[in-house]
């Protein structure tokens, strides 16, 4: 492996922390925007986007337990936001 091809998957491994890391944020901003605490949906977009970039890394650097965690991770934040859809959906009906 090249230099510059570990750069770049450090680069990728750093991003996808950075995207995971946004998540916090959001989430205390939007609790501290209505003084209590909730989960927007971005923190879910954010634990998405961010899990799918770290599993990413983590298969590159072929880690199986990396792996696992970002996997199933992924799940439940799809799962989330299949469920903040569908009630959406509900509610519009």
């Amino acid at each position: 492996m090249q230099a510059s091809d570990t750069t770049l998957w450090i680069m990728i491994g750093f991003l996808g922390q950075a995207l995971f890391s946004a998540r916090f944020f959001v989430q205390w901003l939007a609790s501290e925007r209505v003084k209590r605490s909730v989960i927007p949906t971005a923190f879910w977009y954010f634990s998405l986007a961010g899990g799918v970039t770290l599993l990413a890394y983590a298969i590159h650097r072929q880690d199986p337990v990396f792996i696992a965690g970002q996997g199933l991770g992924l799940v439940v934040y799809l799962r989330n936001l299949y469920l903040i859809r569908a009630g959406k959906q509900q509610a519009d009906a």
